[in-house]
């Protein structure tokens, strides 16, 4: 049965609407909409619409700020891996999302509310509402919070992992060293710069806003080269 108290799911979203009837249209199916037949009735479409680009702005920027040294093509490959279904549709479910769906009888029979492309769509209908009504600095808090810190637990690419496994591949056990090179800012905003090291040579840096972000941007220079 589809919750209808909102409170635990803003609770987990990091916040809360003013206006809970436009986070109930984030959450209606179009199947509803399409059955119930009632004037009124809006369904996540258009939410969805507007926080798909929210959200590739988001993404971008971050990439953009926290990966100076990457070409367009690895900037564009790494944000398709953050934003994939798969991806968003995982948030969806740690956030319970799928407890709070509105769907038609004839979806919810054909099991709508585990289908990774709705809940896909839901999360960036949800974006697209927090962004009407609290703003863009809003979104940006939401889409930190819940995609961008959070990115090791989704199984986004681990460029560390492929990078050892690349290595095994073609010369066994080679030691890989992650060195921070730089420290940058004060202490509540610091952004680090690493070093990946292979036979005691810089191959890769990357920088992030956590030691184990800019590891993983250093490992995807180092593929990259």
């Amino acid at each position: 049965m589809t919750k209808t108290d909102y409170t635990g799911l803003e609770e987990r979203l990091g916040y809360a609407f003013k206006d809970k009837q436009l986070l109930k249209t984030a959450l209606t199916h179009s199947s509803y909409k399409n059955e119930c037949m009632l004037e009124g009735i809006e369904c996540y479409e258009r939410l969805e619409f507007l926080g798909d680009a929210v959200l590739e702005l988001i993404v971008s920027e971050y990439l953009y700020s926290g990966m100076p040294d990457k070409r367009e093509g690895m900037l564009s490959s790494t944000r398709a891996q953050l934003v994939c279904e798969q991806s968003l549709s995982q948030i969806a479910k740690r956030l319970k999302i799928p407890d709070y769906l509105i769907l038609g009888k004839g979806e919810e029979f054909h099991g709508g509310r585990d289908k990774s492309s709705i809940l896909c769509d839901v999360f960036e209908s949800i974006l697209g509402a927090i962004y009407l009504e609290g703003g863009y600095e809003e979104a940006v808090v939401f889409v930190h919070s819940n995609l961008l810190n959070n990115t090791e637990a989704l199984h986004v690419r681990n460029y560390k992992s492929e990078l050892q496994q690349l290595l095994w591949a073609h010369d066994g056990n080679v030691p890989i060293e992650y060195k921070v090179l730089e420290e940058i800012g004060p202490d509540h905003s610091k952004i680090f710069k690493v070093g990946v090291y292979i036979k005691g040579e810089l191959k890769g840096t990357g920088t992030g806003k956590s030691k184990k972000e800019a590891q993983q941007h250093a490992a995807a220079a180092a593929l990259e080269n």
